[in-house]
Formats: C-alpha cells, structure tokens, sequence
C-alpha cells in the first residue's frame, strides 16, 4: 500500500531516534518516497548523512540553509502523511499548543496531509497529567497516535512510553492508507451542532452542543474516501479535510438543507442536537425585560428523522443518535425502529467525561438486526472511526 505514497517524516530529540534509519529503510524498501526533516536535538542521536543515504535525499533541519530557504508549507502539501517518529515530550507539548519554532514545527502547522505521531519518553513523563492531556490536545486537531510500547526505557526502567518498532509503525502505515479508500465513491450526509430557536433578534432557545461529535464523523468519513457534506448548526468550530459543509441557524433550515440532499446520499448520519420545540411567532425587535413573568408559546419543529427514515432509498444507511438520561437503552430502541433507522448511537449523560462540549464520548451502538456495541470512554476522533468501523462491517463487508 506504500508504492508510490510521500511521506515526510519527522525526527526529534529522543534516544529512540535510532529506530528511524531501520524506518527509512523499511519505508523505501516499500515504494515509498521519504523526505526527512530532523530537529536540532535529534541530530544528537542520528545523523544526516545516515538517513539521507537512506532516503535518497537531502535531510533538512533549518528553515534557511545557506541561504537558501527551506518552503515548510511546500513540505506539508507534498506529503501523503506526515509522520513524526519519534515524538518526544517536548515536541509534543510544542504540537499540542501551536509553537513554531523550527522548521518541523513549520511544517506541521502548514501540513494539509494526515498527520501520525510515534510518541517516545519515559513511563513516568508519558503517564504525567500534561502529557495525557497533551495527547488528547493532538487527537482533537485530528492528529492519529501510534501507541507506544511497552518494555525496557532509556532510564533503565521497564514501562510504557517506548516508540512503536519500525515494522509496527509500517503495519500502521499500510492499514492506514488502505482504510482511507473504504468509502471511496460513497457520498455521505452528516449533521452536526446544536440549532438556534430565535426569540427575538439576539435571544434563542438551544442546547450545549459544540458540534464535536459530527465534525469528528464527517472528518474520519472524509479521511477514508468519501465525499462528504457536513449541515453544520452555529457552533465554533470548524471541520478539516476536504468536507463541503452547509452553515445553519434552526431547525427549519437545518430540514431544508438535509432534506435538499438526503435523496443523493448513500449514508446519512444525523448526529446534530436539533431543537424539539421553536417559537410560534418570534419578535422583530428585542424584547424588553418587564417585572411580570414571560410566557413563550412553542410548537414542534419537524422531525428530520422521521422524515429521513419514511422516504429512506433503497440502499442508503441512516444513523440516529440518542442522548438519554433515563431509560436508556428502551428509548434509544424504541427510536431505532420507530424512525427506520440502521443504526443509532446511544450516548449517555451520567459519564460525567464524555457527551456535551468534552473532546470524549462513551456511546453504544445498536442496529436493526439486535446487534449492539459499546465504545469509549475515548476521544470523539476514535469513536467516530469506531461507528464507520460498525458500518464498513455491517452494510460494506
């Protein structure tokens, strides 16, 4: 899976440097074509001269070089994947909080390309609460971790923290870039966020959504090939990749929206928070604050659903979600076949690190044929490659 793919890989300042003229080797051997960038620290354990023998090219170090400039945004577009192994603590806490003090760093914060770290340190600093937050930092940018070993460290120790071998690192590599053709040609619908119920021209009705969840699903669909558009409700944030998102308000232009593209999906996943009720007659202009009690009259919005699940094509796979509190699993059921859903992802509110507004999620998810599956706590990212897993194994196998 590797012939022809361009890798750039990074190299920083770790005793398990040394693994990566075995990783250079084994990467050529494979087809692939590897530029190296080490950091200043690094060349303390492996050399320019051995990799760049190794690789056939130059290594590069420096934004500038004999006066010649070295593109760090050129670099990050080239590359297939950008994979930096080893990743010590340091660069790692650099990654994690935007510093750009190199040219590795550079590239990173310019890379478009998929980015997969190696991480290498002692037991005790990789179990340190910096460092565990630091990673989750990386996996919310969308960053994929290779996990580190465990065995015999550069203290003397024996833990976790040591960096993935070479020939594990290439497994990873060649079932990474055979899962990114999974749904090539499929098109997918997902929604995301909360919507906004207008009162009045700066007053809403809404939830906690942040929107995470969605853009962490329309982000691994888009990662492993499909084409993917995002109905994306008034949130902060942002999806990367090469996803067409459509911005909403309310309910109302949330079903415009998904029901104008639904009929051309081959999978819809409606993971947005959509507003139950919304104001019968919204103001104009801003109300007043008076001494008496406000009453506000409600109305259901549409559905969307059920709409989806009543004119389903023959083929196309619909996924629900279910936020619940109580009497979990029966109403998350009873939602999966009275909607005609595929599958449905239960989320729960009682694990206090996961669902609204948090980088992780604890979800189980049910199909229409009894199977069920539960996933986390783990990060949004993970759990979204978990739900295409039971998809890709469910309806694609």
């Amino acid at each position: 899976m590797l012939k022809g793919k361009k890798i750039l890989l990074g190299v920083t300042g770790s005793i398990a440097a040394f693994k990566t003229a075995a990783l250079v080797r084994l990467l050529v051997k494979e087809g692939a074509e590897v530029r190296i960038i080490l950091t200043a620290a690094a060349r303390d354990f492996v050399t320019p001269l051995t990799l760049s023998t190794l690789s056939h090219y130059p290594v590069l170090s420096d934004i500038t070089d004999q006066d010649v400039w070295n593109n760090h945004v050129e670099l990050g577009r080239w590359a297939d994947v950008m994979l930096i192994a080893p990743l010590s603590c340091n660069s790692l806490s650099k990654m994690a909080n935007g510093y750009c003090d190199n040219l590795l760093m550079a590239s990173y914060l310019s890379a478009t390309c998929p980015v997969v770290v190696a991480p290498a340190m002692d037991e005790d600093m990789w179990k340190h609460p910096s460092t565990r937050k630091n990673i989750s930092l990386l996996e919310s940018y969308g960053n994929n971790v290779i996990p580190v070993g465990k065995g015999e460290l550069a203290s003397g120790l024996i833990g976790e923290g040591r960096m993935a071998e070479p020939e594990q690192i290439l497994a990873w590599l060649n079932d990474f870039f055979l899962t990114a053709k999974q749904f090539e040609g499929k098109r997918v619908l997902v929604t995301a966020g909360p919507t906004h119920e207008a009162i009045d021209p700066v007053r809403f009705i809404g939830n906690h959504s942040s929107g995470k969840m969605g853009i962490a699903l329309a982000e691994a669909f888009a990662a492993r090939g499909a084409m993917v558009e995002l109905v994306l409700g008034p949130v902060s944030l942002s999806p990367r990749g090469n996803i067409t998102v459509t911005n909403v308000v309310d309910a109302a232009s949330m079903y415009e929206a998904v029901s104008a593209k639904a009929p051309q999906s081959d999978i819809v996943v409606m993971a947005a928070a959509v507003a139950d009720y919304t104001v019968r007659k919204p103001l104009d202009s801003k109300m007043k604050k008076k001494e008496e009690g406000l009453q506000l009259e409600l109305v259901p919005t549409v559905d969307i659903l059920k709409k989806l699940g009543a004119s389903k094509p023959k083929g196309q796979v619909l996924v629900g979600f279910a936020l619940e509190t109580d009497n979990e699993i029966p109403n998350a059921l009873h939602k999966l076949q009275s909607k005609n859903l595929d599958l449905i992802v239960l989320n729960s509110m009682k694990d206090p690190d996961a669902g609204f507004g948090s980088d992780n999620n604890t979800v189980t998810i049910f199909d229409k044929d009894g199977g069920q599956s539960s996933h986390g706590p783990d990060s949004k990212k993970n759990i979204a490659f978990r739900i295409l897993d039971t998809i890709i194994n469910k309806y694609y196998a």
